[in-house]
């Protein structure tokens, strides 16, 4: 059985960092490729970063570029995004995704909350 299970998420003031995980069970996040969503109250879910199997190569939307990264750490079968520079328009629920052919997993969300 596929388990994705988000942490970290937290209130935090605009300008400051977060670091939310997803650790992974009944799959290797080094055999997937392993994104991050986010979705706002009232909004559609929306692509935040992905880091892709075997290549590694990663991909943020235009809204996070240059503030968030996401890395995998296969030892501990997990991925994480680094969030700097909060926004409040950060703030949504952060889903963790695991995409391999036609399998999907997700998570079931992590809350980000930024305001002071």
């Amino acid at each position: 059985q596929v388990q994705l299970v988000e942490s970290g998420g937290s209130l935090v003031q605009p300008g400051g960092s977060l670091r939310i995980s997803c650790a992974a069970s009944g799959l290797f996040v080094s055999d997937y490729t392993m994104s991050w969503y986010r979705q706002a109250p009232g909004k559609e879910r929306e692509f935040v970063a992905s880091s892709r199997r075997i290549s590694g190569v990663t991909t943020y939307a235009d809204s996070v570029k240059g503030r968030f990264t996401i890395s995998r750490d296969n030892d501990k079968n997990s991925v994480s995004l680094q969030m700097n520079n909060l926004k409040s328009d950060d703030t949504a629920v952060y889903y963790c995704k695991a995409l391999r052919s036609t399998n999907t997993y997700w998570g079931q969300g992590t809350q980000v909350t930024v305001s002071s």
